[in-house]
């Protein structure tokens, strides 16, 4: 019995997946929304983590770390993301967080199935139609960090309120910006998030 955790911040999407993937007579599987995820990782210890990167609690960026956090199990879960071949950013971070499968959300419903399967035996899956989406994310100029930043940054957060999520201080983040700004040719920081959610970054 594969035990899948499905992550998704929409109730109806989440609830009406759920409840098709446990028709799978080899699955067991339970939803949740991104800011109730951690919590039910380390009371479930699911084999699978099959979550999607477009998060609504003002993550910007999703928090992918807080599904395998220390201690959570001896076994940590196998991470598997719903992704858009739009959002290279996105994926760049499911691939620096140890994704193993990566569904496209736009496929058939088949492959997230063959993706559960796959990433449950510590295989790969990645769709093939999300190869554009992953050679945009080799391309992009900016750090793991600076996309933390800069996603704060374009939900609304200050200088403070910045430094304080990330636990930096004023000045870090100040240089952190500087160098966002520089590397996509924008003028500032509103023409920096521009740029960086036009080119799907963000």
């Amino acid at each position: 019995m594969i035990r899948v955790l499905l992550v998704h911040d929409v109730c109806l999407v989440r609830s009406v997946l759920a409840e098709w993937l446990s028709r799978e007579p080899d699955m067991r599987v339970d939803g949740t929304p991104w800011r109730g995820a951690s919590a039910l990782v380390r009371s479930l210890r699911p084999d699978v983590c099959a979550a999607d990167l477009e998060t609504a609690g003002g993550y910007g960026i999703p928090p992918l770390g807080e599904l395998c956090p220390p201690g959570a199990a001896a076994k940590p879960p196998r991470l598997l993301v719903l992704a858009g071949a739009n959002r290279p950013g996105l994926l760049r971070q499911a691939v620096e967080a140890g994704a193993l499968g990566y569904v496209d959300k736009e496929g058939s419903p088949e492959n997230l199935i063959r993706a559960i399967r796959h990433v449950a035996e510590g295989k790969r899956f990645v769709d093939d139609s999300l190869g554009f989406g992953f050679l945009k994310a080799a391309q992009m100029p900016l750090t793991r960090r600076e996309l933390s930043v800069l996603s704060l940054a374009a939900g609304g957060a200050s200088i403070a309120e910045i430094a304080g999520s990330l636990h930096l201080s004023h000045g870090t983040v100040r240089n952190y910006m500087a160098a966002i700004t520089r590397k996509t040719g924008a003028r500032n920081r509103v023409d920096a998030i521009r740029i960086s959610q036009g080119e799907g970054w963000l």
